[in-house]
C-alpha cells in the first residue's frame, strides 16, 4: 500500500478534529488505490479486445473526477472504530461501495436526462458526443444512453468483484446479506421515486420510505454496517451504529432534496432545480404542495416536471416552496435526525479517530453545500 492511513490521520492534530480533514486524508489514501485497481482491470481487456479501452478509460475518468468518497470512508471508519486493524483487508470492501455508487450515478443520470455530473458532462452525453463526432449511423442520443448503461454495468460488476474479494478475507463475517440488501434496496427506492408522482396522493411517510431505500440505507446505513460487521462488532455496537446510520442517511437525503432546488450549480457540480423540472415528488416538494394555497399549488404543479421551464418560472416555484414553509420544515426534519444520530452515537465505544469522524460528519452535513 502506498500510504499508511494511520500516519495520514495523525499528520495534523488541527485537521483531525474536523470531518473535512479526516475525509480529505481518507481520499488521499484511497483514490490512488482505487484508480490503480481500475488501471489493472483495464489491462485485462487489452489482449482480447483493445477497443474495450474506450470503455474502461471512460470509467476511470469518471471515477477520477472526484466525489466525496463518503461510502468507502464510512466502511473504513466503522471498521477502524470497531477495532479492525487490517487496512489491506478492508480496502476492497470500501472500494466496492464507491464503484456501486458510480454505477448508480451513471444510470441515474440517464433516467433523469441529466447533462452535468461532478462538474463535467454525464457519461451518456460523452458517448453521445463520440457518436456524433465519428459520424456513425443511427441515433447519437440512443447510442450515448446505451453505452452509458454498459459503463454502469461494468462499474457494478467491478463492485461485485471487489466485494467477493473482501468476503473471502472476512469469511466468518455475515457480509453478504448486508451487501445484497444494499444493492437491492436502492433499485427498489429508485423505482418508487420514479413512480411516486403518478400515484394517487402518496403520504409523507411513503415518501420518507422512498428516501430511506433510495439513498439513506445505501449511502450511510449499509456502508457503516459493512465496516462494523467486517470488524466483528458486538451486537449492541452494531445496533447503535445502524441507528446512527439510519438517521444520518435520512438527513443526507433531505439535504440533497434542498440542494436539488436551492443549491448553486457551480458548487453542487450538477444542474440544480432538477427535482422540480424532472418532476420528482420529494418530501420537500410534497410539503410545499400540502402547505401552499391554491395559487401556489397551481404554480408549482405547472412547473413540476416541466423540463422546458425557464429561470423565471423556476424562481417562482422556489418562492412557493419557501413561502409554504416547506423549506423550513425540511430543515427542521434534518435537525431532528441529526439529534437522533447524536443520541445513537452517545456512549458507543469507538477508536478516537472514528469517533471524531462520525461526530464531525454531522457538523459537515449541517454546513454542506454540495
Amino acid at each position: 500500500m502506498d500510504h499508511d492511513m494511520t500516519t495520514l490521520l495523525k499528520s495534523s492534530a488541527a485537521a483531525a478534529v474536523s470531518e473535512s480533514g479526516s475525509l480529505t486524508r481518507f481520499r488521499e489514501w484511497i483514490e490512488p488505490q482505487l484508480l490503480g485497481w481500475l488501471d489493472r482491470k483495464a489491462k485485462e481487456f487489452v489482449g482480447p479486445a483493445a477497443e474495450a479501452a474506450e470503455l474502461t478509460s471512460r470509467l476511470r475518468e469518471f471515477v477520477d473526477r472526484g466525489g466525496k468518497r463518503l461510502r468507502p470512508a464510512l466502511v473504513f471508519f466503522a471498521y477502524r472504530g470497531c477495532g479492525g486493524e487490517d487496512q489491506e483487508a478492508i480496502l476492497p470492501l470500501a472500494m466496492s461501495t464507491e464503484l456501486l455508487h458510480t454505477y448508480l450515478l451513471i444510470h441515474d443520470d440517464i433516467m433523469d436526462g441529466a447533462a452535468v455530473r461532478r462538474g463535467g458532462p454525464t457519461a451518456h452525453r460523452l458517448f453521445e458526443a463520440d457518436h456524433r463526432d465519428q459520424r456513425w449511423a443511427g441515433s447519437s442520443e440512443r447510442h450515448g444512453e446505451s453505452v452509458a448503461i454498459l459503463l454502469g454495468d461494468l462499474a457494478h460488476s467491478y463492485a461485485v468483484e471487489l466485494f467477493l474479494e473482501a468476503r473471502s478475507r472476512f469469511a466468518a463475517r455475515p457480509l453478504s446479506d448486508c451487501f445484497t440488501a444494499m444493492c437491492q434496496e436502492v433499485v427498489l427506492g429508485q423505482y418508487l421515486e420514479m413512480t411516486a408522482p403518478h400515484r394517487e396522493n402518496p403520504s409523507k411517510e411513503e415518501l420518507l420510505e422512498v428516501l430511506r431505500l433510495k439513498s439513506g440505507r445505501y449511502s450511510v446505513e449499509r456502508p457503516i454496517a459493512l465496516g462494523a460487521l467486517a470488524a466483528g462488532a458486538r451486537d449492541q455496537v452494531l445496533e447503535r451504529l445502524t441507528a446512527y446510520g439510519e438517521a444520518l442517511g435520512e438527513a443526507f437525503q433531505l439535504k440533497d432534496d434542498l440542494l436539488g432546488v436551492f443549491g448553486v450549480s457551480d458548487t453542487v457540480g450538477k444542474s440544480v432545480d432538477s427535482d422540480i423540472a424532472e418532476g420528482k415528488l420529494t418530501v420537500l416538494v410534497h410539503q410545499a404542495l400540502e402547505r401552499s394555497d391554491d395559487r401556489g399549488r397551481t404554480l408549482l404543479r405547472a412547473t413540476l416536471g416541466n423540463r422546458t421551464a425557464n429561470e423565471d418560472e423556476l424562481r417562482q416555484a422556489r418562492a412557493v416552496v419557501v413561502a409554504s414553509g416547506a423549506r423550513a420544515e425540511v430543515e427542521r426534519m434534518i435537525e431532528s435526525r441529526l439529534e437522533r444520530a447524536a443520541r445513537a452515537l452517545d456512549g458507543v465505544e469507538l477508536t478516537s479517530d472514528a469517533a471524531t469522524f462520525f461526530v464531525g460528519l454531522m457538523a459537515f452535513l449541517r454546513e454542506r453545500e454540495h
